[in-house]
């Protein structure tokens, strides 16, 4: 596992909800509140796209078109 160093952690944030990141073990998880995106670490380098699982999804049912 990579930690990443404070000053580097200071400096990023999460490129869909602008909140700061933390690191839980091998990916960063955003902090702000809503929906929680996470972030893998690969080889100790940040990958800052949403992983598709961490996407919000509609519920069943929901019409999204507008």
């Amino acid at each position: 596992m990579a930690k990443l160093t404070a000053e580097l952690l200071a400096v990023l944030r999460c490129p869909v909800t602008r909140t700061p990141l933390v690191q839980e073990g091998d990916e960063l998880v955003s902090t702000g509140p809503g929906e929680t995106f996470r972030y893998r670490l690969d080889e100790g380098i940040p990958v800052l796209l949403p992983q598709q699982e961490s996407r919000p999804v509609p519920a069943a049912g929901t019409d999204t078109t507008n």
